[in-house]
C-alpha cells in the first residue's frame, strides 16, 4: 500500500491504485480497507468501484485469458469483488444514491448440461460491471430461457454448453427467438468448452466468449 497523501487526505489516485492492487492480489483485507478509506474521504463509491475495483478485476480476467493467472485466483478475486460490491451497495443505499445499471443479462447452462462452475464465475464478474445478472442455473430448456428473458426484460441472453451433445441447444435458442419474432429484442452470447466463434457465426449468435474475462468485455460491448 502506498503512503502518498495530500495533507491528511488520501488522494483519489492512491485509492484507485490500492483498489486495483487488491484485485490483482485477491486481497480481501486490502480491498475492504480501501473502500472504507474511500468512503471516509467522501469519494463517490460507485466511481471507485468502476475506476478501481472493476478495472482491476477486468485486468485479472485478461491475465486469466492469457494463462498468466489460474482459475483459483480468478475465483478468489471474484469473491473479494462481491464483498466490495455489497459494501458499495450499502453505502449507496444509505446515501440515497442510485448506482447506474448498465443492463440486464439472463444467464443459463443449457438443457441436458449440469456444468455451471464457469457460468458462475461469468455471473460474478459480469455483476461487477453494473450489469444485473439473472442466473437461471443449469439444465435449463430454451423455452424457459426465452420466457425468463422476456419476464425480466433482459438485454442479453447468455448460454453455456460444456458438452458437444448439448451445444445444439444454443442453436435451438436462436431458432426459437426467430420463430417468436424476438430475435431483434435480445443480444445473445454463447460460451462453453466446445463453443467457438465459428459456431457463434454459424448459429447467428451476437457474441462468443472464450472465458469469463472475455465475457465481461463482450457483454459491455453488446450493451454499448
Amino acid at each position: 500500500m502506498t503512503d502518498e497523501k495530500k495533507g491528511n487526505v488520501v488522494s483519489r489516485e492512491e485509492i484507485i491504485r490500492d483498489a486495483i492492487e487488491s484485485m490483482h492480489k485477491g486481497n480481501e483485507k486490502l480491498a475492504l480497507e480501501t473502500i472504507e478509506r474511500a468512503l471516509a474521504e467522501g469519494y463517490d463509491p460507485v466511481e471507485i468501484l468502476s475506476d478501481g475495483f472493476s478495472a482491476g478485476i477486468r485486468e485479472v480476467g485478461d491475465l486469466f485469458s492469457r494463462g498468466s493467472v489460474f482459475l483459483p485466483q480468478l475465483m478468489m478475486t471474484a469473491d473479494v469483488m462481491q464483498k466490495v460490491s455489497a459494501r458499495v451497495d450499502e453505502a449507496v443505499a444509505s446515501g440515497g444514491q442510485a448506482a447506474e445499471k448498465k443492463g440486464i443479462m439472463v444467464l443459463a447452462t443449457v438443457e441436458g448440461d449440469v456444468h455451471d462452475i464457469g457460468k458462475g464465475i461469468v455471473a460474478s464478474l459480469v455483476k461487477t460491471q453494473g450489469i444485473e445478472v439473472i442466473d437461471l442455473g443449469r439444465d435449463v430448456p430454451v423455452a424457459t430461457i426465452v420466457e425468463k428473458a422476456q419476464q425480466y426484460k433482459a438485454d442479453i441472453i447468455g448460454t453455456s454448453a460444456l458438452l458437444t451433445t448439448t451445444m445444439n441447444e444454443q442453436k435451438k435458442l436462436e431458432e426459437l427467438l426467430k420463430s417468436q419474432g424476438l430475435r431483434e429484442r435480445f443480444k445473445t452470447m454463447i460460451g462453453g468448452a466446445p463453443a467457438t466463434q465459428r459456431w457463434a457465426d454459424r448459429i447467428g449468435a451476437d457474441a462468443y466468449a472464450e472465458d469469463a474475462g472475455e465475457a465481461v468485455t463482450k457483454a459491455l460491448a453488446l450493451l454499448s
